[in-house]
C-alpha cells in the first residue's frame, strides 16, 4: 500500500496538477489539506474517474480536508470533540482495509504570542486527546498531514534564523513530542537521519528555487505501522513543476 499526504492549497485551483500526479503516481490512499472548498464543490467526478472514492471535509476559502482511497473508506470521522462552537474543517479520520488513518491540517499559529499562536497549542491537546481516546495504537495508525511543526534542526534550511520563530518554536516542539508519546514514530526519520529533506518551500522568496525549505508535512505511526513501512519520500519533483502547491506530497510505501 502506497498512502500519500499532500497539502493542494487549493484543490480546485490546483486540480490539473492533483489528476496528473494521481495518474502518475497511482497512491493507493491520500491524504489532502487545504481543499479550500466546501463539500458539495469538491470536484469529485474527475478524481472518481480515476478510481478514486472519496471523503471530504470542507470549508468556503479556508481550511478542508480530505481522503481519496482506491478502497472502502469506512468509519469516517470529522472534526475534534468539542468542535461545536469552533468549527474549521481541519481533521478527518477513517478506515481503509486494516490501516487506521488521521488526516490533520495543523492551525499555523501566524506567530510566537500572538493569540492564534495559543490557540496552535491547545488545538495540538486537543488532537492527543483524540488520538489518546479513539485510537487503538496497538492496530496500523496512521497520523499524517500538514503539521506547520518542524521536528528539529535537521527539519530547517537554516536553523539559527528559524530559532524560536513560528513552525520551529520550542513550545510548538513540545506540543508535538507529547503527541508523540502515545507511541507514535516519525515514518521518515526510521528510514534516515539526513538534514534537508523538506516539504515546504516559500513562494514568496522563491524557497524551492534556493533549497530554502522546511520539513513540516510528516506521517507518525504507531508501532504496528513503523513496522510494514519500507520507505517515507518527498516526491520534490512534483514541487518543481508548473503552477504547483508550496508543499510537495510525502509518500509513505507499506508492505
Amino acid at each position: 500500500m502506497r498512502c500519500a499526504t499532500w497539502n493542494v492549497n487549493s484543490i480546485r485551483a490546483r486540480l490539473p496538477r492533483v489528476l496528473e500526479w494521481l495518474e502518475r503516481q497511482s497512491p493507493d490512499v491520500v491524504c489532502l489539506q487545504e481543499t479550500k472548498c466546501l463539500d458539495e464543490v469538491f470536484p469529485r467526478e474527475p478524481i472518481e474517474d480515476l478510481g478514486y472514492n472519496i471523503e471530504t471535509f470542507g470549508q468556503k476559502t479556508y481550511n478542508g480536508v480530505a481522503i481519496l482511497a482506491k478502497g472502502r473508506i469506512e468509519e469516517v470521522h470529522r472534526g475534534l470533540p468539542g468542535d461545536e462552537s469552533d468549527i474549521e474543517a481541519r481533521v478527518i479520520g477513517a478506515q481503509v482495509e486494516d490501516f487506521l488513518f488521521l488526516d490533520l491540517y495543523v492551525v499555523n499559529g501566524q506567530e510566537v504570542g500572538a493569540p492564534k499562536y495559543s490557540y496552535k497549542l491547545e488545538w495540538l491537546e486537543r488532537v492527543r486527546r483524540l488520538i489518546d481516546e479513539r485510537y487503538d495504537l496497538s492496530e496500523k495508525v496512521v497520523v499524517t498531514g500538514d503539521f506547520n511543526i518542524t521536528f528539529d534542526d535537521r527539519d530547517v534550511y537554516d536553523p539559527e534564523k528559524w530559532r524560536g520563530k513560528i513552525l520551529c518554536s520550542d513550545a510548538e516542539r513540545e506540543a508535538l513530542a507529547r503527541i508523540m508519546d502515545l507511541g507514535l514514530i516519525d515514518g521518515l526519520r526510521q528510514h534516515t537521519e539526513e538534514a534537508g529533506i523538506y516539504t515546504w518551500w516559500d513562494f514568496r522568496t522563491r524557497g524551492f528555487q534556493r533549497g530554502n525549505g522546511l520539513r513540516i508535512d510528516h506521517f507518525l505511526l504507531s508501532e504496528a505501522a513503523s513496522k510494514v513501512c519500507t520507505a517515507v519520500e518527498v516526491d520534490t519533483e512534483e514541487r518543481g513543476l508548473e503552477k504547483p502547491s508550496d508543499h510537495a506530497p510525502v509518500i509513505a510505501t507499506f508492505e
